[in-house]
């Protein structure tokens, strides 16, 4: 059995390093995820049970704004840092019966994906977005994409 689907989130933007060597959310990396996290709750009915975070801060907080919304807990993880190894998650993730959130970072993420979808790390389908989520599901047949939900960038939608 393999988890029914898994939910990949980029932290949302955070601070430079030069400015604070935690890397919190910056104001518009916690309106961004929050907007994420609204819009794929409400409009697709993205609900997890278990988050899951690499434990950097900005991972945390996203993964936070999450749980508050899904009104459940998150807990940290080992293998969701910037450059570990995506096997580690796949290997737990085929032993997974609950929807699982990953929050975490790239390159990490997006070699997890290319692992889930078409078996080569190297091979990434996905741009990942800072605050945006992805879900992959599971199918007899493997992996599939079944959502991606970036943030709202206004920039890009005219004022009506």
């Amino acid at each position: 059995m393999t988890a029914v689907a898994v939910y990949l989130v980029q932290h949302g933007q955070a601070k430079p390093e030069d400015e604070d060597p935690e890397r919190p959310l910056t104001d518009r990396g916690v309106e961004e995820v929050t907007g994420v996290a609204h819009w794929a709750i409400d409009s697709f009915g993205v609900r997890p049970q278990c988050i899951v975070h690499s434990g950097k801060t900005r991972a945390r907080q996203t993964a936070e704004i999450w749980g508050r919304m899904l009104e459940i807990d998150v807990e940290e993880s080992d293998g969701l840092a910037p450059n570990d190894d995506p096997g580690t998650w796949t290997a737990r993730l085929a032993a997974e019966t609950r929807e699982v959130m990953l929050v975490g970072h790239l390159p990490h993420l997006a070699k997890l994906a290319g692992l889930l979808l078409t078996g080569d790390l190297d091979h990434p389908l996905i741009g990942f977005r800072q605050g945006g989520v992805v879900a992959i599901g599971a199918t007899d047949e493997g992996w599939v994409v079944r959502l991606v939900v970036p943030p709202y960038d206004k920039s890009h939608h005219p004022s009506t």
